[in-house]
């Protein structure tokens, strides 16, 4: 192999470490899945292919829609049920995405199951065979704090002052904020408005208990979630602010190895002629 074309695979070895951070429509927050199995080729699955295709399409258009399939030839226990709600502030294009994305997931997550659930960064869906529209869930699901910064009382007035104006905005979905702290609610819109409000006051009231002075706070209930943080960015996953300076810190790194290996390459070649050159000379000499 010759000194270019190592240097080029080195390279796209090398590239090829550099990955763009997850955004809404991929980055996977939970997953839960119903313990009963439907069985291949059956009624029940030809009706969940139908309701997660529905899900897919609706979602082109809206923001949220929910869906009750029984095909033809299809008996009571066969029935589906299925909605699922995007972020509020996710265009229609970025909605349809995120939800294709989970309900490709779901094949993954929960093969074969008669129920499942998948929380994106973006968006939510759920199927099962049973009704639970309008149903209110408060239960926590998922939980994740920051490391405490130790909120003064003006930065705890802040969050909390942030915290009640989410709780009270009498909409499924509201952002908010002031400065660095900013935050973000929504519930599913199968909820009446006063069970939405009911959940958000349980979500943030964990928030409360559970992530104390951390630095941001997401808690995720089965019908609502509610998040916050200190540092501006309520709409990612928070995750992502370690990722971002892990993926600065890999950019410097690529840019020094390139440097480096493209260095080593041009000695090698320099030393290569050098070779050769002298091989003519040592050639000529001895005629």
């Amino acid at each position: 192999m010759s000194v270019h074309a190592i240097f080029l695979s080195m390279l796209c070895i090398l590239l090829g470490l550099a990955k763009p951070s997850s955004s809404a429509t991929d980055t996977f927050v939970f997953g839960g899945c119903s313990q009963i199995k439907y069985a291949p080729g059956s009624p029940y699955e030809y009706n969940v292919n139908s309701i997660l295709s529905s899900l897919v399409n609706s979602a082109s258009s809206t923001s949220y829609n929910n869906f009750k399939i029984s095909l033809p030839g299809s008996t009571k226990a066969d029935i589906v049920y299925g909605l699922y709600q995007c972020r509020g502030d996710l265009s229609n294009s970025d909605c349809r995405d995120c939800v294709a994305h989970a309900v490709s997931r779901l094949g993954v997550v929960c093969p074969g199951s008669s129920g499942g659930a998948l929380q994106f960064d973006g968006c939510f869906i759920k199927y099962d065979n049973m009704t639970f529209f309008g149903v209110q869930d408060k239960g926590v699901v998922m939980k994740k704090c920051g490391p405490s910064i130790g909120f003064d009382s003006d930065g705890m007035t802040s969050r909390d002052s942030l915290l009640g104006y989410l709780t009270a905005g009498g909409q499924y979905f509201r952002v908010g904020g002031s400065g660095n702290v900013q935050g973000v609610a929504q519930c599913v819109q199968d909820l009446s408005m006063s069970q939405c409000q009911d959940c958000l006051a349980e979500a943030t009231l964990q928030l409360k208990n559970q992530c104390g002075s951390a630095a941001w706070g997401d808690m995720f209930l089965g019908k609502c979630y509610a998040r916050y943080s200190s540092r501006g960015d309520h709409s990612r996953d928070h995750d992502s602010h370690d990722d971002n300076d892990n993926d600065d810190e890999m950019q410097k790194t690529l840019a020094i190895l390139i440097g480096l290996i493209a260095g080593v390459a041009l000695v090698i070649v320099f030393l290569s002629c050098l070779a050769k050159l002298c091989d003519r000379k040592g050639g000529g000499g001895g005629k």
